[in-house]
């Protein structure tokens, strides 16, 4: 994508963090940490899934997309974030700035995507396990992935060109971040086009995906209760039930992230705080809650561990 200097500022500057001179080495060191920790539960995640002959089912194959995904987000948020804290300095350059927007929100329709195929998979395997490798065939999932990150590209990267023609006469978003509504209130011409666009591409996934992880996963818990098996029930119907509100809080969350940018009365401080949970925490509670949770997953990981630890005494 091609920006025109003489169309928007140089320069932009992010909402002040408001540290104190006392704060900056400690918030300094627990984005530096929480970041570190990000990369070592994904990529634990992606590197066991990947080396693990065992692992290339379909199920994993979708559920590498996660952490994958998740570090896209991460790696958009907290580097920019760490230098900021650090150099007390909240200034980023245009480019830097839509390219952190972009990023951004291809990771916020990236989860939305994922988590409703991956619905879609655990509805199969539950429901109709005996037609379960009949259904879910890799060429199958291959497909799903490649269709779900081309949709993604598409509609980003739409949304981002109608915002890219439109000339800025301000320089200060009013976020933690960039991203498409901050960016939207330093447009100075008429950009109704990019504000409808914007709202029907947020509801459009937020309820498609939301209507599919709701239907799959009411099946599921439907099925688990007929279940003869207490301890197989118990465990699905806890598993499905975490899933479930992680998914639910997540996309609330993001809605009303964006949909708040439209309304003046709602509190800034409460839409950044917003704006900000869905990069910080679903980065770190989903590959334990997606990924070393499963048993095949959690067992090569503790192999590996062992075997480590074994090899260094």
């Amino acid at each position: 994508m091609q920006f025109n200097e003489s169309k928007i500022p140089s320069i932009i500057s992010m909402e002040p963090l408001g540290l104190s001179p006392s704060a900056v080495y400690p918030m300094f060191l627990l984005g530096l940490a929480t970041y570190c920790l990000i990369l070592v539960f994904n990529l634990t995640l992606i590197l066991t899934i990947a080396l693990n002959r065992q692992l290339h089912k379909p199920m994993f194959l979708l559920l590498i997309n996660l952490p994958i995904n998740d570090i896209m987000g991460a790696t958009a948020f907290y580097p920019q974030l760490i230098d900021s804290i650090l150099s007390q300095d909240r200034t980023i350059s245009q480019p830097a700035c839509f390219l952190q927007a972009v990023i951004v929100h291809l990771y916020g329709g990236g989860t939305l995507l994922i988590l409703t195929i991956m619905a879609y998979d655990r509805y199969v395997a539950i429901c109709l396990p005996l037609r379960y490798s009949a259904i879910m065939s890799l060429n199958l999932v291959a497909k799903l992935i490649t269709v779900a990150w081309l949709y993604n590209f598409a509609t980003i990267g739409t949304l981002f060109i109608l915002l890219a023609r439109f000339r800025f006469c301000r320089s200060a978003i009013t976020d933690m971040y960039c991203n498409n509504p901050s960016l939207m209130k330093l447009v100075c011409e008429d950009a109704s086009i990019n504000n409808y666009y914007g709202l029907f591409l947020a509801v459009l996934i937020q309820s498609v995906s939301l209507f599919v992880v709701m239907v799959t996963y009411v099946q599921i818990l439907l099925t688990c209760l007929v279940n003869k098996r207490a301890d197989a029930k118990s465990k699905a119907i806890r598993t499905c039930a975490t899933h479930l509100v992680v998914f639910v809080l997540y996309g609330l969350t993001t809605l009303f992230t964006i949909v708040s940018h439209r309304f003046n009365e709602v509190s800034a401080f409460l839409r950044r705080s917003f704006g900000v949970s869905f990069l910080v925490f679903p980065p770190i509670l989903n590959p334990l809650i997606y990924g070393l949770s499963t048993r095949e997953i959690r067992t090569k990981v503790m192999k590996k561990i062992s075997y480590i630890s074994t090899a260094e005494a």
